[in-house]
């Protein structure tokens, strides 16, 4: 990677001041190199000199200049920096050639990360009473985009969706199947359960006492074995089979299924519990309001908030478990600090299943995990980090990720065309399946279709299923991850301006481009690249931002961050229609074509590459 050529070089430049002043490295010094959000001040910036002014005792200007002196003894950096100058208070700018940087391109090109480590990342866990919506979908999609990336960077990746099939929305739609009367003609088992659920929570409200039978219903899924545990397993297992279904089409897949209740019936609780009960922030209340109760006891408080206060429970005085308790044995798991292990069945192909009469499988026993799940559940992420400490594994805390994100909400027309009371004027509106309200990711996955195959004039290539799914997954992608997202069926429908589909089609121009000359590996030999000598202004820009793709992708690991590759993608795709708008490829000399095409091809592997980690398709045609 260049940046790091040059923080290499600029390494060694200041442990020779270092050196020369006797002086001590300063505690957490490292060098930074950024990108200039404006080019007229270079290509890559460094602020090394002043962080270097005080230990020093020295202007930073001075200590400025003095680096570029070492800097241009370099020949790694003289062979690519055209020049390097002071600017400001002591900032180094410095100005690649792009025509020598694209020279050198083949030799330059790092291997982006490189790790034995193992990273466990959980995504979906959706409760298994009803169909999925847009909101799900959205965890599924960076989920699966930060597995792409991460095994993409090198490291080895396991992919857990977690099935919570002991809670109360389980619960709550056995009972509403039991107790409610929904007919009608549904497409799929987990729409009827979507319109039971809605209805046994309307029917809690009518009929208080019906929410014993929620608590009975509890604890049979928790004990197993009777009528009522086997009809939520059977009606668990058969949406779950309906989601992995779904999530296929969108190219989202996992390795295993983690059931919630293999975590409670084989001992795993049991273990977690008997561990934590040797520590003094485990303990049993014996008095107050939560008499009865075990509780992890906190360190810092969060106030006094009920949503924290519950959360701190981890065993109710009735003996059931919350989720807290059980995602805390699920991840001592996870890490291999249990005395146990799971087994399991196929459930799919090339997925499996935890089942006690299964086999075994070397799964779990994470270096790294990682779990995308949205910013509401930040405090039991806390608590499970909290157990953790609390039992001496400081390492695994560490290394506990939580990916937090926005919640999926409705713009007012979308919820208005939901039969959504929008008479408040709200700009948004959050989905709830207490009350039916939502877009169920398959009836709009069937409308972005039509879109889609209403807008083609030519039906070749990929079938307008595939580019609608690309389309919703890189709309759902591409916002910052702590960004809510207002979900508009009109907005999210568009297919021009920074669109999956503006990708895709900018990707089989380029292979079309390509395949005129019949040589998809056009001019890759440096000596024939000539045509580079009096760069113009869209070509230098399409080069940096080539040569910036390793940088982002190391980024974009390091900080979790998959709509980082969204944003480069779109841009680098806008760069290259600007490119080809404005720079004649077959009118142009042979030199100049060649160089030209050198730096299509260029741009189609390294698009291709973004695509691949997104989980978007690479058509060569649309």
């Amino acid at each position: 990677m260049l940046n790091e050529l040059i923080a290499q070089q600029l390494e060694h430049g200041l442990q020779e001041l270092l050196n020369a002043s006797e002086t001590a490295r300063p505690e957490g010094l490292r060098i930074v190199i950024e990108h200039p959000a404006n080019k007229e001040h270079g290509d890559y910036s460094t602020n090394m000199a002043m962080l270097l002014a005080k230990p020093l005792k020295r202007a930073p200007a001075a200590i400025a200049q003095e680096l570029i002196s070492k800097l241009q003894q370099q020949p790694a950096i003289r062979s690519l920096i055209s020049r390097m100058e002071v600017a400001g208070p002591g900032f180094i700018n410095l100005y690649v050639d792009w025509s020598r940087w694209a020279k050198q391109a083949d030799e330059l090109e790092l291997h982006v990360g490189s790790s034995s480590d193992k990273v466990v990342i959980e995504h979906t866990s959706i409760n298994p009473n009803k169909s999925a919506h847009i909101g799900h979908l959205r965890n599924s999609c960076i989920g699966d985009t930060l597995a792409r990336l991460m095994r993409r960077t090198g490291y080895q990746v396991e992919v857990h969706n977690y099935i919570d099939d002991l809670g109360n929305q389980l619960a709550d739609t056995v009972v509403g199947i039991h107790r409610t009367t929904i007919e009608g003609d549904f497409p799929r088992f987990g729409d009827f359960c979507w319109d039971v659920y809605a209805e046994v929570n309307k029917a809690y409200k009518e009929q208080p006492d019906l929410q014993l039978e929620r608590t009975r219903v509890l604890h049979e899924l928790e004990k197993g074995g009777s009528s009522i545990a086997w009809t939520g397993l059977l009606v668990a297992e058969r949406i779950v089979k309906e989601h992995v279904e779904e999530m296929k089409q969108f190219g989202i897949g996992y390795d295993v299924l983690v059931w919630e209740s293999n975590i409670v019936r084989e001992g795993f609780w049991s273990s977690a519990f008997a561990l934590l009960k040797e520590t003094p922030v485990f303990v049993q209340e014996t008095e107050g309001k939560l008499e009865g109760c075990w509780v992890l006891k906190q360190e810092e408080h969060h106030g006094e908030a009920a949503e924290f206060h519950a959360e701190k429970v981890l065993v109710r005085s009735n003996g059931i478990l919350t989720y807290t308790a059980k995602d805390i044995a699920y991840h001592l798991w996870k890490f291999g600090l249990l005395d146990k292990d799971f087994r399991y069945q196929k459930f799919a192909e090339g997925l499996y299943t935890t089942d006690p009469k299964g086999r075994k499988k070397n799964l779990g026993r994470a270096d790294t995990v990682i779990n995308v799940i949205d910013h509401r559940q930040e405090y039991p992420q806390a608590m499970v980090k909290q157990a953790l400490l609390a039992l001496g594994y400081d390492k695994q805390a560490e290394r506990l990720k939580h990916v937090s994100y926005g919640v999926v909400s409705l713009s007012r027309d979308t919820a208005d065309s939901l039969g959504v009371d929008v008479s408040d004027g709200k700009h948004s509106y959050p989905m709830s399946g207490r009350q039916g309200i939502g877009v169920k990711i398959a009836d709009f996955l069937a409308h972005m279709e039509q879109v889609i195959d209403s807008k083609r004039s030519r039906k070749a290539g990929l079938s307008s299923r595939a580019i609608a799914a690309a389309a919703v997954r890189y709309y759902l992608l591409r916002f910052h991850l702590q960004t809510e997202v207002v979900f508009d069926l009109a907005q999210a429908t568009e297919i021009s301006g920074n669109t999956g589909v503006y990708l895709l089609y900018s990707y089989a121009r380029a292979c079309s481009i390509l395949a005129k000359m019949k040589e998809d590996t056009a001019s890759r030999n440096n000596d024939e690249r000539e045509g580079f000598a009096g760069l113009n202004e869209q070509e230098s820009a399409l080069l940096r931002q080539l040569a910036y793709w390793p940088e982002t992708l190391d980024v974009a690991a390091k900080e979790l961050a998959p709509n980082m590759i969204c944003s480069y993608a779109h841009e680098l795709a806008t760069l290259f229609n600007h490119f080809y708008a404005t720079c004649p490829i077959w009118k142009a000399d042979s030199a100049k074509r060649d160089s030209r095409l050198w730096i299509t091809s260029r741009f189609k592997d390294t698009l291709q590459d973004a695509l691949q980690i997104l989980g978007l398709p690479a058509p060569r045609t649309m």
